[in-house]
């Protein structure tokens, strides 16, 4: 990433331009134009990198980075299409180290816009099961915020290398388990030897399945089991890195605090600032 020295005689050390080297290796991503070539590609990510990692209104980005309507359109285009997440899965399947790899969540603030849709008009409403209590019906549509004592949160869950970089991500609501997304994430794993994650993904299920992928898992117990599970110390202590990744994700705004409704936008955040950071 390159910082902007001079722009149309102003000093602009704010701005971030994508060095050629990191073009290269983003434009087999990008999208075939038809039809009218689109705008300058190196302006335009910039432009969206800046906004996410401050977390800023499109109209409040410097109009060296392009119109803000062109790059509300192309973060809301890509977006829908899948492109940032393909962007950091292809650039991880070139330089990843798959022998050892770490699954792990964290909880990330959501704003009150991120919990605003609504269900459709002339919907009925459906009876709250007698299990279920009265926060977890408090959930948006599309089910990955919740209502907690601490407040909006929704969950991310992360598959790493052994160097804590980020390979996959699955989102779900803040209350929901450690298990749920390892279920979910479980068929997308790489074919690595070891799997450290923390007691949390302690599930007689979850080791059954990776033994049957070839995987050993680095596992500690629950205390919950009365007895302790037996797991290799010294490679566990590697876990720290997954903690060091989602605590640099956090650092861009708008990872740290959720604003999107939707979780595939605020996928798409989590997968710009992953290829950012980590794969260029």
């Amino acid at each position: 990433m390159v910082q902007a020295a001079e722009l149309t005689g102003v000093r602009m050390s704010n701005l971030l331009w994508l060095a050629d080297a990191q073009m290269e290796r983003l434009k087999p991503f990008f999208l075939t134009s038809h039809g009218r070539p689109r705008v300058d590609d190196r302006r335009v990510p910039g432009g969206l990198v800046f906004i996410n990692r401050n977390e800023l209104k499109w109209c409040d980005a410097p109009r060296e980075h392009g119109p803000p309507k062109t790059l509300c359109n192309r973060w809301k285009r890509w977006g829908d299409m899948g492109v940032f997440a393909r962007m950091m899965e292809g650039l991880a399947c070139e330089g990843s180290q798959a022998k050892v790899v770490m699954i792990d969540a964290t909880c990330l603030k959501a704003h009150r816009t991120a919990s605003s849709l609504r269900a459709k008009k002339g919907g009925r409403r459906q009876a709250r099961p007698p299990h279920r209590k009265k926060f977890e019906d408090q959930e948006t549509v599309r089910g990955t915020v919740s209502l907690r004592t601490g407040g909006l949160n929704t969950r991310l869950h992360a598959v790493t290398d052994a160097d804590g970089r980020p390979l996959r991500f699955f989102m779900t609501a803040g209350h929901v388990s450690d298990d749920t997304g390892a279920a979910a994430l479980l068929g997308s794993l790489p074919a690595a030897e070891w799997l450290i994650a923390d007691s949390g993904h302690d599930a007689d299920w979850f080791r059954e399945a990776l033994k049957d992928k070839g995987i050993c898992p680095c596992i500690p117990g629950r205390t919950s089991r009365g007895k302790g599970v037996r797991h290799d110390e010294c490679r566990y202590k590697r876990r720290n890195r997954i903690e060091i990744m989602f605590g640099r994700l956090k650092d861009w705004r708008r990872i740290a605090t959720r604003y999107d409704r939707r979780a595939k936008t605020s996928l798409s955040a989590v997968a710009l600032a992953a290829t950012v950071l980590f794969w260029l």
